[in-house]
């Protein structure tokens, strides 16, 4: 049997299929102005017997296709749990939204919080405030890196954050110590997020941030208890929906054998095609 989960995101779409208790297939694409297509050409030569579809874009594709869905919550919660079976909690941070997610002993949400109203500390904040200072996203985080601490960013708004970073530049600040301080804003955004919901344990990093190196060394001298890396943070949700799709086939809610063993192989920044 071969299980498919979709996950379709406000930035970008990942599909993951299971089968033999593996993955034996996943594939990446942009989310674009028309998800619902773009969501088909990714699916378009895949067998499955079973699909089930996460993210923002679930119950646009349910509707067309009538397929089962699963919250994001959900779905992040079985990736992460499943590639890190002693974690605690997952904190994602996608290309417009951040989810802060805490686990009981069994891997059970015991409580989130999402913040899904603006883009505040999320992907497409740093994407702005990169452009801003000329520097590729890709880069951005090696470019804070490079920078000293002393700088505070008060404002997590996108228009009054580009504002404060402005003013530092004509204040003699170098742009990265300005590119530190906003790093830090999202830090401090994510921690009080992760300490609201009360994450006892390992925290898993997932979401297409989770590549930022700058973010995750932050994050990882902040936080009281380790932090997870995934190989392919931005899978995690798809390997979720898979999951769900496997654990609850026609005549199996049984847990899925081998927790930890699902590790995806990785892929170059930008590959989109099949893994088999």
């Amino acid at each position: 049997m071969r299980y498919a989960g979709l996950d379709i995101g406000s930035r970008s779409i990942e599909l993951v299929v299971w089968e033999d208790n593996e993955v034996a297939l996943y594939r990446r694409g942009e989310s674009g102005f028309d998800p619902l297509r773009r969501s088909e050409e990714l699916m378009r030569g895949v067998a499955w017997d079973r699909l089930v579809v996460t993210g923002y874009g679930r119950g646009l594709y349910a509707r067309r296709h009538g397929v089962e869905t699963l919250t994001e919550i959900q779905a992040h919660a079985l990736g992460a749990r499943r590639l890190f079976p002693s974690c605690g909690g997952v904190l994602d941070i996608g290309g417009q939204d951040t989810k802060a997610i805490a686990l009981d002993r069994q891997g059970r949400v015991r409580k989130f919080e999402m913040n899904d109203r603006c883009a505040a500390g999320t992907g497409k904040f740093l994407e702005f405030m990169a452009g801003g200072m000329g520097v590729s996203l890709a880069e951005f985080g090696e470019f804070a890196l490079a920078g000293r601490e002393g700088i505070t960013i008060s404002s997590m708004c996108t228009v009054f954050a580009e504002s404060e970073a402005t003013s530092l530049v004509a204040r003699g600040h170098r742009p990265q110590d300005i590119a530190l301080a906003l790093h830090r804003a999202v830090l401090k955004r994510a921690l009080a997020m992760l300490r609201r919901v009360g994450v006892e344990g390992p925290v898993v990093f997932t979401g297409g941030v989770a590549r930022n190196p700058c973010l995750c060394r932050l994050l990882g001298q902040e936080l009281n208890q380790p932090l997870l890396l995934p190989p392919e943070p931005e899978m995690v949700g798809a390997l979720g929906a898979a999951l769900h799709a496997a654990r609850y086939s026609a005549g199996s809610d049984q847990p899925l054998a081998g927790e930890g063993q699902a590790a995806l192989p990785v892929l170059d920044q930008g590959q989109v095609q099949a893994q088999t």
